[in-house]
């Protein structure tokens, strides 16, 4: 059990530090081995998509005040219950014995103690485990979903409240993932051919061409497919966006907030490896992403420049992706921590960061140019009411239909935009629009 504890340790660690510093640091579980890496990738995630159902259990087995105890021990038991209740590989005895040894060996006796006496105790009701019963119901809800209370309000107010469980239950549920076939290297009928000889289980999309639906990467990354460049990870949703943009070959297309350079890559498919594209970030800890992923795709025409888009002037295109930076409310069930770091002054700035961004690239379009701007966010503010506003100054955009490109289920009544929701698609929560402009 070697390498379960080690996993469990890091995860740990991880999670005091993401309480203390709200900052979800990786590289502390990417220095573990493969297999650690991903025993301790599900605890950290499923703890973070648990976290208020776990420290409501906490409060109902625990002697001690929830809010007195230390943030190492507390996490110690998050890990344990969430152990005993959603991980169906580990037997009990597993995740209450080594819950135990590390709270003595990383704390004290008197700790490993009360961890045993709080773990069995969850052990003995797990078939009859106490629910949430606040007076309040904005609070039973976002402790029984674990999700932030200012979110709940939100959603329970747009959606009703049986369509916002439904959202939340699919954000609380362990994603599965697609891979995208790279054309520049192989082609879809090839690759499926290869995950069929691998024997790597997949559903094919029927919404965009070279899109496969996995449960789980582990079997793609043995086989080194990512380092060779044949495929790479890119939700469905997400490659709605330079789809509808539709750059042909020879076409200069700029590629705004482009790391980490998976959208890049679709561009330079669907181009076909001819024209120009440049791909622009602020980001320094993140730009190298996209050279990386460029150079181990073959996509020969990206360069790539570090700005800040709000600032540069750049030669006009004629088709601008601006994939936004966004709150990321739609990829909450692969990034559990966004909920617990978003907040309502957070979405205030997305709006006004993604105001200015959106002007800056309006003014790289050619004439009778294309941009296509997106978000993987499900809220209105920093979608169609963004491109409401910016249609309110900018007479000389208009938007463009949508079903010549994309399923009529992800459309609007007026088919001039497309929202993904966990809930209804089975994918990540995605929004669009495709704007030319006319003079």
């Amino acid at each position: 059990m070697e390498n379960v504890s080690n996993a469990r340790i890091s995860s740990i660690r991880l999670l005091e530090k993401f309480d203390n510093e709200n900052y979800l640091d990786l590289e502390m579980i990417n220095k573990l081995d493969r297999q650690e890496r991903q025993q301790a990738n599900e605890y950290v995630q499923g703890i973070l998509r648990r976290r208020s159902y776990l420290d409501f259990l906490i409060s109902q087995f625990s002697s001690v005040e929830i809010e007195r105890m230390d943030l190492f021990f507390k996490n110690i038991l998050r890990l344990g219950i969430y152990d005993l209740l959603f991980m169906d590989s580990t037997p009990d005895y597993a995740a209450i014995n080594e819950s135990v040894e590390i709270a003595k060996t990383k704390i004290s006796s008197k700790s490993g103690d009360l961890a045993n006496a709080i773990l069995r105790k969850v052990q003995r009701e797990i078939d009859n485990l106490p629910k949430p019963n606040m007076e309040n119901r904005t609070e039973l809800i976002a402790t029984t979903f674990s999700h932030p209370e200012w979110m709940v309000e939100r959603w329970v107010k747009r959606f009703g409240e049986r369509e916002a469980f439904q959202l939340m239950q699919a954000n609380n549920q362990r994603p599965s993932y697609f891979l995208r076939a790279n054309c520049l290297k192989t082609s879809p009928d090839t690759f499926k051919l290869r995950m069929d000889k691998a024997g790597v289980e997949y559903e094919e999309s029927e919404w965009l061409p070279g899109y496969y639906r996995v449960n789980t990467l582990a079997e793609v990354r043995a086989k080194g497919w990512f380092e060779k460049g044949l495929c790479y990870v890119q939700d469905i949703a997400a490659g709605f966006a330079p789809s509808i943009l539709d750059p042909v070959a020879g076409e200069s297309v700029i590629d705004v907030c482009a790391a980490p350079g998976t959208k890049t890559l679709l561009l330079a498919e669907l181009m076909e490896n001819e024209g120009s594209i440049l791909a622009v970030d602020i980001n320094p800890d993140r730009i190298h992403k996209i050279a990386e992923n460029s150079e181990r795709g073959g996509a020969n025409i990206v360069k790539i420049q570090r700005a800040d888009a709000t600032e540069e002037r750049f030669k006009l295109a004629d088709a601008v992706l601006l994939d936004a930076p966004c709150t990321g409310t739609g990829v909450l069930s692969k990034r559990a921590d966004l909920r617990w770091k978003r907040t309502p002054e957070e979405l205030e700035k997305s709006v006004a960061l993604q105001a200015e961004l959106l002007d800056a690239a309006a003014n790289m379009v050619n004439k009778n140019g294309r941009l296509v701007y997106s978000t993987c966010s499900i809220e209105p503010e920093e979608n169609m009411m963004q491109i409401e506003n910016f249609l309110k100054e900018y007479d000389n955009f208009e938007l463009e239909e949508l079903d010549d490109y994309l399923p009529e289920e992800v459309l609007s009544e007026d088919k001039k935009s497309y929202q993904t929701l966990p809930h209804k698609h089975n994918c990540d929560g995605h929004f669009g629009v495709l704007l030319k402009r006319k003079f």
